[in-house]
């Protein structure tokens, strides 16, 4: 079964993990309609409002270089196979696998909120990282606009931010963008995980084409945004024959670095993944998940701090070998880009700043 065309995940199960009952079907009349009428038309894309409280999440994982973020969605309509935010989802009653690409929830108040927290005496500024759970430039921001009004807000406030995307969306913002960089306020990371449209277009369904991707790394960089370039995740015999062609690409279009994961498989993640490798790639499903084992200490899955982002093991040391190689042939050092803290100023409130 090689799923919904357009969609990433072939199944939509709900977890167990959090004592609900397990079910296939999602309440939606649309999961039950196979089995009535026979194929269901193209599951549609909802957008449900979540008033949020606060908008800054923040945490202290000794292997995340950030400790503050901004997530504006739930879900993510990009639909990639592998997005460790899944899970997330189960939190709702919802699947991980196709809920989570169709049934999104935005935060309208975000940038309300960000403004309100930033207002907080005694508030400690570090840099906001968006783009951490789900893509920040995913469809809906075209209309909705969250993202856009945060940046509106951080720079005001002259407020530093970490931004990933593998959206050429971006590029709608470049104006604010371009003005944090002017500050050294900002840098983005842009996903290229794998420059073949056939392997892209089933991994990350509605993410935006793999050159407009490179495209958007050379404009941002034209217009003086420190761009880094993540070849994450990278999937053993999948994409990982692509770490040299990718590393080169993006050096030529303009990023000053580069990073990668190996993939990692949370929670739901692996039967959806697992499920994925049989539609897709039955030929060699059972080669990938033997190698992402070797990767995991035997497992699908390494949660552990240090090495959950690392991987283990001799595949593990093969792919960061190559992938070391390749960033020293374009020319990247290992660079970690920065931003500044001390220009944050607060935002304004109902009366306006003497100077």
């Amino acid at each position: 079964m090689a799923g919904e065309k357009g969609r990433g995940a072939t199944r939509n199960e709900t977890s167990s993990r959090f004592h609900l009952p397990s079910r296939e079907a999602d309440g939606d009349w649309l999961d039950a309609l196979p089995a009535i009428d026979g194929p269901a038309p193209r599951r549609r894309t909802s957008v449900t409002v979540e008033q949020a409280r606060r908008i800054i999440t923040r945490n202290n994982s000794p292997d995340i270089a950030f400790s503050q973020s901004i997530n504006a969605y739930r879900g993510c309509e990009h639909g990639c196979i592998y997005c460790f935010a899944r899970p997330s989802h189960a939190y709702l009653d919802l699947s991980p696998g196709l809920d989570f690409e169709t049934r999104l929830f935005a935060k309208p108040d975000a940038a309300k909120r960000l403004r309100e927290e930033l207002s907080r005496s005694g508030y400690a500024v570090v840099p906001i990282a968006m783009g951490t759970n789900t893509d920040p430039y995913q469809p809906i921001e075209k209309d909705w606009r969250i993202t856009r009004q945060c940046l509106e807000v951080l720079a005001e406030c002259r407020h530093p931010v970490f931004i990933t995307t593998k959206s050429n969306r971006i590029l709608r913002d470049i104006d604010l963008l371009a003005d944090m960089a002017r500050d050294q306020l900002i840098s983005v990371a842009v996903s290229v995980t794998s420059l073949d449209p056939a392997v892209a277009r089933t991994l990350e369904p509605r993410a935006p084409h793999p050159l407009r991707r490179i495209e958007a790394i050379r404009q941002l960089a034209e217009a003086g945004i420190p761009v880094l370039a993540s070849i994450s995740p990278i999937i053993p015999a999948i994409t990982d024959h692509e770490i040299e062609a990718i590393m080169a690409r993006v050096s030529e279009a303009g990023a000053r670095e580069a990073s990668y994961i190996p993939i990692r498989l949370p929670h739901e993640v692996a039967p959806l993944f697992r499920a994925w490798l049989d539609a897709h790639y039955p030929d060699r499903a059972a080669k990938v998940m033997s190698i992402i084992r070797d990767m995991r200490g035997g497992r699908d899955n390494d949660p552990n701090f240090r090495t959950r982002m690392r991987g283990q093991g001799v595949w593990a040391d093969l792919i960061r070998a190559r992938f070391v190689k390749a960033r020293k042939r374009v020319g990247f050092t290992g660079e970690r880009l920065t931003v500044r803290t001390d220009l944050f100023r607060p935002p304004e409130g109902p009366q306006m700043r003497l100077f």
